[in-house]
């Protein structure tokens, strides 16, 4: 019989999760090729992101990453002079790398989440031969979470892959991107042996439900074009699972959702408003239940039939998956959804592309500046359900709070609001583990220190326990400092979670 527990376990994996492509920078320093976010323009939570491309007849242009279509014949993605691409310098973590890593340590981190940039290692993503220099760089920064005794996570792609792989064959709408991405993953599993051993393929592969750019460097919004491009991306993973655990059995493999697309409330008890929930949280189920259990479920497969979604699913494919399933589920956790079929209901966004994937407001709930529900209890329910679908060990990858902070004259930033937003859902983890019989592995709070955001492209929107010096219009020392959340989370993983 399993012995309850009252608290974490001895070895919970605390620490705090980055990207490659929102910190790095040094974009096209030593060898590394653009990748599908460099050429992403900033934006502000009201002006989207745009990518920008070159016509074949030198005509440039832009296309608004939450509006996407086909590029004009001819064209291709390009990085243009005099346009501002927040990801090219990031924060620089390329040439900081061993000063953030001590502050992690300082803070005590067990493990830090982070990524590679594909295009580091393979520039085109088509090449046979990797670029050492890349490699090297990753040698470096893995040697020194090991010397600070920390655990790298590694994720393998994490919302960014060769933009010559978009170029050449519209990346992951084609076949041949999983032998390219399954070439890419066997050099980091044999050159880090050792070094990492837990690893994540794909990051919140389920963001092929909302927009097919970030996620696989698909130019469109369409199901019908971006499903089967997930298909690739599933059967890649799975193949990705079985190659590291012949090359290390040490190795642990994870997959890796936005479940707040899973932890979806119905507007009220209305029957069709608890179904369509269902509907919603199950699109999000689905990467997992692919990833965990092996196989497609058939409510995915009757929606494929239902919708004219065509994939191409081979005999061989079927085995892959039942031969590459995951050995822990991760997810990022920041907001729960609220749907109601009724179209006048009060949307969170109503004025946004991603309206529907944002919900209506939640009357019994606060928001981030960002409009962002702040729903603790809503993490506690996703672990619950995840853990009890599944019964594989969960690693919360990405939880925290994207908030404009001020600093104060001597620098100090009091951000007592991010320390309640943890405290809150560190709480929820606590009830899921202590009450629930969760199996909780770790938490990797995004993200420990200030970088580019993803969905806006700014740095105003703050998520770090460390300031940065770095503004939206590009000026800054890049100077680190510690927040007051820096030193509450340093007690948090010295007492294991007791003293929030």
């Amino acid at each position: 019989m399993k012995q309850i527990r009252h608290g974490f376990r001895e070895d919970f994996l605390w620490g705090g999760a980055t990207a490659a492509n929102q910190l790095e920078g040094a974009w096209d320093q030593d060898g590394r090729g653009p990748s599908t976010d460099d050429v992403l323009t900033g934006g502000t939570a009201t002006e989207p992101r745009y990518l920008t491309y070159c016509g074949s007849n030198g005509v440039t242009g832009k296309i608004s990453m939450t509006d996407l279509h086909d590029l004009p014949d001819g064209a291709s993605f390009a990085v243009l002079p005099d346009v501002w691409y927040p990801n090219h310098e990031g924060i620089d973590f390329y040439h900081h790398y061993k000063e953030d890593i001590a502050l992690f340590a300082e803070m005590g981190f067990k493990a830090y989440r982070m990524s590679v940039a594909w295009s580091r290692i393979f520039p085109n993503g088509d090449e046979l031969t990797p670029n050492e220099k890349g490699l090297a760089f990753y040698d470096a920064v893995f040697d020194e979470c090991r010397k600070q005794g920390i655990e790298p996570i590694v994720t393998i792609s994490h919302y960014e892959m060769p933009l010559g792989l978009v170029n050449k064959w519209g990346a992951w709408r084609d076949r041949r991107t999983i032998d390219c991405y399954l070439r890419y993953a066997e050099v980091l599993f044999r050159r880090y042996k050792g070094k990492v051993k837990y690893w994540i393929t794909f990051n919140e592969i389920n963001s092929m439900n909302v927009t097919g750019w970030l996620g696989a460097g698909v130019t469109s919004c369409d199901p019908t074009v971006m499903l089967p491009a997930a298909h690739y991306q599933l059967v890649a993973s799975a193949k990705a699972v079985k190659l590291a655990h012949e090359i290390d059995p040490e190795n642990k493999l994870g997959c890796m959702v936005a479940i707040s697309q899973a932890v979806v409330y119905p507007a009220d008890c209305n029957p069709a408003n608890v179904h369509k929930a269902w509907e919603r949280a199950q699109k999000c189920y689905f990467f997992t239940d692919v990833q965990a259990r092996g196989y497609y479920p058939s409510y995915q497969l009757c929606r494929y039939e239902r919708e004219g979604i065509k994939i191409d699913l081979t005999e061989q494919d079927k085995a892959d998956l039942s031969r590459g399933t995951v050995d822990f589920i991760s997810f990022s956790y920041y907001r729960s959804t609220t749907v109601s079929i009724d179209p006048n209901a009060p949307w969170v966004a109503p004025d946004s592309p991603l309206k529907e994937t944002l919900g209506v407001k939640n009357p019994y709930l606060k928001a981030t500046d960002w409009g962002w529900a702040i729903d603790p209890m809503g993490l506690r329910i996703a672990l619950d359900q995840v853990y009890d679908r599944y019964q594989k060990p969960i690693l919360i990858a990405e939880n925290g709070l994207g908030a404009i902070d001020t600093r104060q004259p001597d620098g100090s930033v009091n951000d007592d609001y991010r320390i309640d937003y943890l405290k809150k859902h560190i709480e929820a983890m606590k009830d899921a583990v202590v009450h629930d019989g969760v199996d909780l592995m770790g938490f990797t709070m995004w993200g420990p220190i200030d970088l580019i955001s993803a969905s806006t492209g700014e740095m105003r929107k703050r998520y770090g326990f460390i300031y940065v010096d770095k503004l939206d219009n590009d000026t800054g020392t890049l100077k680190r400092s510690r927040k007051k959340s820096f030193y509450w989370y340093k007690k948090v993983i010295e007492s294991n979670g007791e003293v929030l």
